[in-house]
Parts: C-alpha cells; sequence; structure tokens
C-alpha cells in the first residue's frame, strides 16, 4: 500500500518491506514497520480521551469485565497501549485480514489490566469494513489505530452503523490529519505534502479527511464525538522511523505525481542527510476521535 507505509529505495536491505501478498488478496503491513512505530504511536494518542471512555466502561452492566473489539489490529499495539490503562477483566477480540499479523497480535498481547485482572484474547480473520451490529453484540468497546485513513466514505458509514447498532462506543486513533511540519523547512515541503494527501485519496480513500467524515457519521447515528490532536514528534531519538516514514512519505508523493521526481529525489537525500546528522525534528499530525454511542442495554 504505497503511502501508507514505507518504500525502500532501490538496492536497499528491505528491512519494512510490505509482505508480497497474492494478486487477490488485500495489501499488508509488515510487522517490522509496525514494530517501528509502535512507540512513536504509544506517545502519540490522547490520554485525554481516556477518563470519559472509562466512566462509559464503568457504567456498563454487570461486573464480568469488558469486551474490545480491535479492528485492523495488525500486531496488537493497540491492546498493549489501551489494556494497561482500563481497569477490569478484559477480552480482546482482534480482528485483521492478515493471518500473519494476527499471529503476531495474539503472541503479544498483554494479559493483565491496570489492576491486574486478567485479559484473554482472541482473534478474527476478516474484512473490518463490512462490520455489522450483530458481530458486535456485546461489544463494550470498539478500537483501531491508523485504519479510519485507509477506508472510504461508505466503510466508515457502516462501520458507525455498526457501533451505533451494538450501542458501544469507538476510539479510532492516529487518523492522519493532512498536515507535517519539518524543521528546518524547505521550499517543497508543500508542495511534497499536498502530493501525498492526493494520494491518500486515490480510489475513493478518505485519507485527510476521513476523520471529518466519521466525526460526522457517528454523530448522524446519535453518537457524542470528541476530538483530540495525537502527533507523532521525531526527533533524534525516532531517527530510524523518521528515515523510513521519509522514504514512504516522499515515495507516494511521487507516485502521486511523476514529474516531482528529480527534485523530489535531490529532497529527499537531504531531508535523510539531516536526519542520520541529527538535524531534523518532524511533527506528523494526527487526530484520535472518541464516539459515545447511545447505549441499548440501559447503561449509562
Amino acid at each position: 500500500m504505497p503511502g501508507a507505509g514505507p518504500t525502500a529505495a532501490p538496492g536497499s536491505r528491505p528491512t519494512v518491506k510490505l509482505r508480497e501478498a497474492a494478486p487477490d488478496d488485500p495489501p499488508r503491513y509488515a510487522p517490522e514497520w509496525l514494530e517501528l512505530r509502535e512507540p512513536a504511536d504509544a506517545a502519540a494518542r490522547a490520554h485525554d480521551l481516556l477518563d470519559p471512555l472509562r466512566i462509559r466502561l464503568a457504567n456498563l452492566p454487570g461486573k464480568s469485565g469488558v469486551v474490545i473489539h480491535d479492528l485492523g489490529c495488525g500486531t496488537g499495539s493497540m491492546g498493549r497501549w489501551l489494556a494497561a490503562r482500563l481497569d477490569g477483566a478484559q477480552h480482546w477480540i482482534l480482528h485483521d485480514r492478515d493471518p500473519y499479523l494476527l499471529h503476531f497480535a495474539a503472541v503479544a498481547s498483554p494479559r493483565s489490566a491496570a489492576d491486574g485482572s486478567r485479559v484473554s484474547v482472541e482473534t478474527r480473520r476478516g474484512d473490518v469494513a463490512r462490520l455489522t451490529a450483530d458481530a458486535l453484540h456485546g461489544a463494550s468497546l470498539v478500537t483501531a489505530s491508523a485504519l479510519l485513513d485507509v477506508l472510504t466514505r461508505e466503510e466508515i458509514d457502516t462501520l458507525a452503523a455498526a457501533c451505533a447498532g451494538a450501542g458501544c462506543p469507538a476510539l479510532l486513533t492516529l487518523s492522519v490529519a493532512g498536515r507535517v511540519e519539518l524543521t528546518p523547512s524547505h521550499p517543497l515541503d508543500a508542495e511534497i505534502t499536498r502530493a501525498f494527501n492526493d494520494h491518500q485519496r486515490r480510489d475513493g480513500l478518505l485519507g485527510p479527511d476521513a476523520v471529518t467524515v466519521a466525526a460526522e457519521a457517528f454523530s448522524a447515528h446519535g453518537a457524542t464525538v470528541r476530538l483530540h490532536p495525537s502527533p507523532w514528534r521525531l526527533g533524534p531519538e525516532q531517527a530510524a522511523l523518521t528515515e523510513q516514514w521519509l522514504r514512504g512519505w516522499v515515495g507516494a508523493a511521487v507516485e502521486q505525481r511523476p514529474e516531482l521526481r528529480a527534485e523530489a529525489e535531490v529532497y529527499l537525500n537531504n531531508r535523510l542527510r539531516q536526519c542520520a546528522e541529527d538535524e531534523l525534528r518532524v511533527t506528523v499530525h494526527h487526530t484520535d476521535l472518541l464516539a459515545l454511542c447511545h447505549p441499548v442495554d440501559g447503561a449509562s
């Protein structure tokens, strides 16, 4: 999936190359890329959305714990981040189309909650864009990370309808916001950003428009929606991630606008040099969304 992850330079070692897939298979993320970005994701997610979520979960009927569906779970980074921030027994249902990633997620899943309660896990292979309210029956929470921007408007409405039909909240984190800040700045920054954003919108995908569309969709289904910024802030400690992100970001821009290739090659080499010499700082803006859907089972 060009632009959604890094692309390696010709002849370079494919440490974060996307895994090969059959012609009819969906694009697949490499676990190496997901592992590389996990610390930055964890640092960026909006803690301010957790208190209203905890209040909702605390008011659920019954005392048997919560059931959390993690959509497009990848290697399970969302569970590793969130499970330890919620009290009480938890059962995580991990959804992904890639059985390879589901295996990683199950093996590395957390085993205890914030208060030491047990966390259990199961995996389900399938297309998260086709979830229904019936599939979410009994769910206490739906989560996803870096998912909304690779969905279409129809798929987001389907997701919102499913959550609303099941009466469960949704915590959807790290959706691209379409804004990037690089220090020092460069005259080509804005043009690369525009080309990348256009690439993210290819084939009906929403890219940087996804959070706005999702907020509207959940609101239309009666949910209370809260948004909070969740930017990556990349400095010398994140140099490996910055390097791979730069390659993917510029590569997607050139794929969208081939006439940028010559300029972009010089630009990328300059940025990679700055990164290697600890001279580059990057802020990649994201937005987290919490949708508190109206309960259907009498919970407050």
